[in-house]
């Protein structure tokens, strides 16, 4: 089958920082899908392994874990898809990746493909919205009120994949008022056609854009992206009682200024389920079918920006240095193999 991978890590600038390949099909096994990919996304994940992931010697690896495709086999132990079935999925940080014609996925984390989105559209959701709806909705528990806080969430990095959906899910499933930070115009107006009700500037001092809204503080705050740098403006703004969460992954973080108001700390890993097969793993099954339900009903939409054809290494290479330079907004996606 044809692939995409790397042999060794590195800088996407290197010639061989991705190649085109052909590797053996996978055969299923258990709870394992076969699906044709048609389309995949990527995330800050894909370059942050591939500058520091080493394959075994001789062998390849493969990057990519959003994908939308058609299941064409199936394991001996499967019981909820069937070849001919449209799927997407944010796959398992442990296995070969889904930039790749054929992939492999355990069942438990697949989600069928919501029917009015077509192949791009839908393998730019996947990732980030499991990301976004644990966090919001299990490390958070954002439908329990904070004693006395604003009614309200504030997400620092709305324009990017995961705040991009976040924004939404919030809007769809909740009554919370929703403060997201741009800095740039172009990503201000993106995340107000999303639907946040009031945009702040990250590169300004956050609390006191906050308390400019008069709103209180607000009881939740969800950091997508430089969490270190904003650290000290987000104890600021949160309210007593609070619940904080992050997705990224700063250097060092002192959580200490939190204790005074007794905030709690939530760090998001979306592969942490299927990392550790816990109990609990097909509920990104059901939440991608919920994922599903609410963009067919018209509450949600992809956050799909850019879409590049074919599925290939040079793409792949150009998609890789948008993501590094943290110009993108939304999601970029790659359709169809040549």
């Amino acid at each position: 089958m044809r692939a995409i991978g790397y042999q060794s890590p590195g800088p996407i600038e290197r010639v061989d920082a991705l190649v085109d390949i052909t590797l053996p099909d996978p055969v299923p096994a258990g709870l394992d899908l076969l699906v044709e990919v048609k389309a995949v996304s990527v995330n800050p994940v894909d370059t942050k392994i591939r500058k520091s992931a080493t394959p075994p010697e001789g062998g390849w690896k493969v990057l990519g874990w959003d994908a939308a495709g058609i299941v064409r086999a199936v394991g001996p132990d499967v019981a909820w898809f069937k070849p001919g079935d449209a799927v997407y999925y944010a796959g398992d940080i442990t296995r070969p990746g889904t930039n790749s014609a054929l992939h492999l996925v355990d069942e438990r984390i697949v989600g069928r493909k919501p029917e009015t989105l077509d192949w791009a559209e839908t393998a730019a959701l996947p990732l980030t919205a499991l990301t976004a709806w644990e966090a919001l909705f299990d490390r958070l528990d954002v439908k329990k009120p904070v004693p006395g806080a604003a009614n309200a969430i504030l997400i620092i990095g709305g324009a990017g994949g995961v705040g991009s959906i976040a924004i939404q899910l919030l809007r769809a499933l909740t009554d919370l008022t929703v403060i997201a930070t741009a800095s740039r115009p172009g990503t201000q107006d993106w995340i107000r056609t999303l639907g946040a009700h009031h945009v702040i500037d990250h590169s300004q001092p956050i609390a006191a854009q906050v308390e400019a809204l008069g709103l209180g503080a607000p009881g939740f705050v969800f950091s997508t992206t430089h969490t270190d740098a904003h650290l000290p403006e987000i104890v600021a703004a949160i309210a007593p009682q609070g619940r904080f969460a992050l997705i990224d992954d700063p250097a060092a973080l002192d959580i200490n200024p939190f204790k005074r108001k007794a905030v709690s700390v939530h760090w998001e890993l979306m592969f942490t389920r299927s990392l550790f097969q816990t109990a609990d793993m097909a509920a990104q099954r059901e939440i991608l079918n919920d994922v599903s339900a609410l963009v067919d009903a018209g509450k949600i939409r992809t956050t799909l920006t850019e879409t590049l054809r074919p599925i290939s290494a040079e793409n792949l290479k150009r998609v890789h240095g948008l993501i590094e330079s943290h110009a993108a907004h939304g999601k970029i996606v790659l359709e169809g193999w040549a």
